[in-house]
């Protein structure tokens, strides 16, 4: 076993069995100079990744997508595929490194997700030959912003494509993680989030029955 599939495996044993990850995840990036090399430099680079601090005032994109793992991990069970579930967790906004701009006064990531589901399976493919794995790590950071396009009717939600792809269920536990995994977090805050996530299945049932 060559040394950066162990790290691999060992992240791989973390997402499914911890129920905080992030602890481990932190204690390994920042301690393992293999963190600096191919693959894994993908995941490095979200500690150096500024976010909006209206929309993410916990900081980089590293400190979101660790809140996003323990989010996930306190839900790992509801999925219906617990270790694509996780690895989505991580791996969901892989893409912002290589999209973030600022925009005037604003940080944006225009893209992210589609640039996302590409590194998505190219880090995978490194180290795993699952190719039904991976497709569906790589189906859940394509479609993970969605809940947020549909909730505000944004000209981005392409409701009937993500629903021959993926499970609706399964891209709404993973933005709810996502939209969680935030900073400054209040009840009010969090009872809003699930409202807005209930409201995203809902318009996608609608948009399926009218299709159907």
């Amino acid at each position: 076993m060559n040394e950066k599939y162990r790290y691999f495996k060992e992240m791989d044993r973390c997402l499914m069995n911890e129920l905080r990850p992030s602890e481990y995840l932190n204690e390994l990036v920042k301690n393992e100079k293999i963190f600096r090399e191919y693959p894994f430099n993908m995941l490095n680079e979200l500690e150096n990744t500024l976010q909006s601090p209206k929309y993410h005032p916990e900081g980089s994109v590293w400190s979101h997508t660790m809140m996003v793992v323990d989010n996930a991990a306190l839900r790992r069970d509801l999925s219906e595929n617990p270790r694509a579930f996780m690895w989505a967790a991580l791996l969901h906004d892989i893409g912002k490194p290589g999209t973030t701009r600022r925009k005037g006064d604003r940080v944006v990531s225009y893209d992210h997700d589609v640039l996302g589901a590409r590194l998505a399976r190219e880090f995978l493919e490194e180290f795993d030959e699952n190719v039904e794995f991976i497709s569906a790590v790589s189906k859940l950071v394509r479609w993970h912003m969605q809940a947020l396009f549909v909730v505000k009717d944004l000209p981005y939600a392409k409701v009937d494509k993500m629903l021959r792809e993926i499970s609706l269920e399964e891209v709404a536990l993973l933005a709810l993680c996502d939209r969680l995994g935030r900073g400054e977090m209040t009840k009010e805050k969090i009872k809003n989030e699930e409202d807005n996530i209930d409201m995203f299945i809902k318009k996608c049932r609608k948009t399926l029955e009218l299709t159907c």
